[in-house]
């Protein structure tokens, strides 16, 4: 239907370097935190053994960082730089005698040898080698001798080890948040505690500011450098929590469960601000009042009769006003006086005056005309350009890839034109893998005429299509759902699906959903949930029409539930 408005988070082009470079690298940190490693970790329930042999590998890296600070020191010209770096040092010869207690406290074996694993190697050998001065890309630093050199080494150093600091603190500042300080009987409360402590916040603030400092001077190639560096941090990082050898059952990922002759793993998505960034209709609207035909054009006869191009923004920006007005008041309508227990076919009652609302909406868009006249090569055009929320296309290349998943992956959308959203999907690669049902613009020879056949117009039509598909899907095999979407219109499929996931932050939806007993809860705190209360003997405890749904903010996290990193 009319756009929606897009919540488009971007990155600031403005602020301190280190804090762009670190929003740069959120995909990086949502992966990390949802390791099993570190959901275990924050369970409380890790295995004593992976913790102990995580020390024992920090160790070796610390150790590393301590050199690596090391060499920086000795590379800054700047007395305030190198006395920070010198100060920061001593944070981490701190840090090696905290682990020396919790060696003591947590290891019974105490000066027992573990081997250093590639992981840990893999990034001391990267940090040591930046702090060396042997950078991949960097020009000049054949004599690391003069003192400008020396300073750029400093900065690309810093540019390495930063990230480290910063992710530490995310992921125990997390973890405090989601067990809302109660540490009281938390096997692992002192690591908690430190690495969320005011005390390491400002270590790795000191960081940023000294980073910061030695790259005033550097050029814009230079900073691409230290960019650069900083992202390979993250992913060293990211692979050494994804390499903890956690050998108990874990809730993540998802597809640890999947057993694929037995169960079938079938994904669904809304499209519109859901994969995209932008409302379809908003874009095919654009098409038709760029192409129209200017007031004083004279249209060949032959051709569909079409609006000029100043009637056909008029008719939209009414068509426009009027949905939004009615769709509120529609919302408003529907809505119970106070928050009612979850009962799902009392939602679904209430959906079906909604559906009844985008047909008649629809069919005003019909016969208004506005479609008319659409040129098929502009749309898949279009469809190809797309701008698609970030990690979307990733995760559905990454799964349908996968060996050994047996995976069926759906798109269900409002769209009036499917074959936009099969251009933006074939742009990606994805097309042979992922099944659109959507609406359908009718062409004669390649041009709209304005009519739609009608597929999804609606909530009940959308989750009729959903049973639809797991119904006639493998019937020897049990399906295992998974629902994505970000409006009322999806609210009945996220409800169905075993694991309804809501990704943005539609206030109507959020509305009308929790007058109606729905609950809301953000994903990563109830994985930490579900992993305190799992056992060897339970398998996914995961279900569909139980009133809950998952929050996210980016497809990371999805990615990160269903495949890890």
């Amino acid at each position: 239907m009319p756009p929606r408005m897009a919540m488009i988070s971007q990155v600031d082009s403005e602020g301190p370097l280190a804090r762009r470079l670190w929003n740069k690298c959120r995909r990086q940190s949502i992966l990390s935190i949802y390791t099993p490693f570190c959901v275990s970790l924050a369970a409380g329930n890790l295995n004593i053994d992976t913790f102990r042999n995580y020390i024992h590998q920090d160790v070796h890296f610390l150790k590393a960082f301590a050199r690596a600070y090391d060499l920086a020191a000795e590379c800054a010209d700047d007395d305030d730089a190198k006395l920070s770096i010198n100060e920061l040092r001593k944070e981490v010869v701190a840090e090696l005698k905290m682990h020396d207690l919790f060696v003591k406290e947590w290891d019974p074996e105490v000066g027992k040898e573990y081997p250093v694993s590639p992981a840990t190697v893999k990034y001391t050998d990267f940090l040591l080698a930046t702090a060396s001065g042997k950078i991949e890309g960097a020009k000049g630093l054949g004599n690391i001798e003069t003192p400008f050199e020396k300073t750029k080494v400093a900065a690309y150093t810093l540019g390495a080890m930063t990230p480290c600091m910063r992710l530490y603190a995310y992921i125990a500042t997390e973890f405090k948040g989601i067990l809302r300080g109660d540490l009281s009987d938390h096997l692992y409360k002192k690591w908690i505690e430190n690495y969320s402590s005011k005390g390491f916040q400002e270590a790795a603030e000191k960081m940023e500011d000294v980073l910061e400092k030695l790259c005033a001077t550097l050029t814009g190639e230079e900073l691409g450098i230290i960019e650069k560096l900083y992202h390979q941090a993250m992913k060293l990082e990211l692979e050494f929590f994804c390499s903890q050898p956690v050998k108990q059952k874990t809730v993540v990922p998802l597809i640890k469960d999947h057993n694929p002759a037995e169960e079938r793993l079938m994904l669904f998505s809304d499209y519109d601000l859901t994969c995209t960034v932008v409302d379809s209709s908003a874009i095919l609207a654009e098409i038709a009042i760029v192409r129209a035909p200017k007031p004083d054009q004279i249209q060949p006869e032959d051709q569909i009769p079409r609006m000029s191009s100043t009637d056909l923004r008029n008719t939209w920006g009414a068509i426009s006003r009027q949905y939004t007005e009615e769709y509120e008041e529609c919302i408003d309508r529907i809505m119970p006086s106070s928050t009612v227990e979850f009962k799902y076919e009392d939602l679904c009652t209430a959906l079906e005056q909604l559906s009844d609302f985008e047909k008649r909406a629809n069919n005003r868009v019909i016969e208004s005309g506005v479609l008319k006249g659409l040129n098929f090569e502009d749309i898949r055009r279009a469809g190809e350009h797309l701008i698609i929320q970030d990690g979307c296309f990733n995760f559905f290349g990454s799964i349908s890839k996968k060996e050994n998943v047996n995976v069926g992956i759906h798109i269900l959308s409002y769209c009036w034109c499917g074959d936009l959203i099969r251009s933006s999907f074939n742009s990606g690669g994805l097309l042979p893998v992922v099944s659109i049902h959507a609406n359908e613009i009718v062409f004669e020879e390649a041009v709209s005429t304005g009519d739609l056949v009608k597929k999804v117009e609606s909530p009940i039509d959308k989750v009729k299509a959903f049973k639809k598909i797991l119904d006639s899907s493998s019937s020897d095999k049990k399906n295992f759902s998974i629902y994505v979407g970000d409006s009322v219109g999806d609210l009945l499929c996220l409800l169905e699906a075993d694991v309804g996931i809501v990704i943005g932050s539609s206030s109507s939806l959020r509305r009308l959903a929790t007058r109606f007993g729905v609950s809301f809860v953000p994903l990563f705190p109830n994985v930490v949930k579900k992993q305190k209360g799992l056992t060897e003997e339970t398998r996914r405890n995961w279900k569909g029409l139980s009133g809950v749904l998952y929050t996210v903010n980016t497809w990371a996290e999805i990615h990160a539930l269903v495949l890890g990193c």
